[in-house]
C-alpha cells in the first residue's frame, strides 16, 4: 500500500540505533515528518519490548490521528501493528503488552491503573494542527480533565507519562516542552517557509504528507 514511500531500511535502522544509544530519558522528536518519526519511535519501542518486557503506552492526540498513523506510518510492520491495536486498544506482543489511549483522561481506562514499575516506555504523538482538546480552557466542563490539569499541568497527557515511564518519546512539531531532550535525524530534510509575491506559504500546511 505505502511501500514505495516507506523509509529505507538503513535509515530506519540508524534512527532506531540513535534512540537506543541515547541516554536521554525523555526525548522530543520535533522534525516535520510525522509519519516517519512515528515509525522510528514505534520500532524503537517494539525493539525495547523484546529486551525489557513490560507495559508500553502509545498516547495519541485523538482517534482520527491514530487511524492516520495506522494507514500512513512509513514501514509495514508499524502499520500492521497499529491496525491491530486500534480496536482492542490493548495487544500482547511476546512478553509485553501495548496499550493505546488518547489525550483526554476519559480514554485512559486501560492505562491509568497499570503498575508503574512494569511500565517500560511510552510514545506521545501530538497532531500538527491546533486541537481544542489540549487547551486548558476547553476542559472547564469536564471534571475528570480539570482534575488532570490540576494534578499534572496543562500538558498532562505528557507529564503524567513522564512521571511513570522510564522512557518517553514525544513526537510534536513546533512545540516546546520542559524536561525533554530533542533528537533530530540527518536524513530528514528540513524545510523553510517560502515567500511568493509577499505572501508567506508555510510548509506546515503539508506537514503530515511525508
Amino acid at each position: 500500500m505505502n511501500g514505495k514511500k516507506d523509509l529505507e531500511k538503513s535509515d530506519l535502522y540508524e534512527a532506531v540505533k540513535t534512540l537506543v544509544e541515547s541516554s536521554s530519558k525523555h526525548v522530543h522528536l520535533d522534525q516535520q515528518k510525522l509519519f516517519t518519526l512515528f515509525s522510528i519511535a514505534f520500532q524503537y519501542i517494539l525493539f525495547k519490548s523484546t529486551k525489557t518486557p513490560g507495559h508500553f503506552i502509545i498516547r495519541i492526540e485523538d482517534s482520527l490521528l491514530a487511524e492516520k498513523l495506522a494507514r500512513k506510518a512509513k514501514d509495514e510492520t508499524t502499520r500492521k501493528f497499529m491496525q491491530r491495536l486500534l480496536v482492542p486498544r490493548r495487544l500482547a506482543y511476546g512478553n509485553s503488552t501495548f496499550h493505546l489511549d488518547y489525550f483526554p483522561l476519559t480514554t485512559w481506562g486501560t492505562t491509568k491503573d497499570l503498575p508503574r514499575e512494569k511500565v517500560q516506555g511510552a510514545i506521545i504523538v501530538k497532531n500538527t494542527s491546533n486541537n481544542p482538546l489540549i487547551d486548558e480552557s476547553d476542559f472547564r466542563h469536564v471534571s475528570m480533565d480539570e482534575q488532570a490539569i490540576e494534578l499534572f499541568g496543562k500538558n498532562y497527557y505528557l507529564t503524567s507519562l513522564m512521571d511513570i515511564s522510564p522512557r518517553t518519546i514525544t513526537i510534536a512539531f513546533n512545540e516546546v516542552y520542559e524536561g525533554l531532550d530533542p533528537i533530530q535525524f540527518d536524513f530528514i530534510e528540513e524545510h523553510s517557509d517560502k515567500f511568493v509575491d509577499g505572501v508567506q506559504v508555510s510548509t506546515d500546511l503539508q506537514i503530515e504528507e511525508d
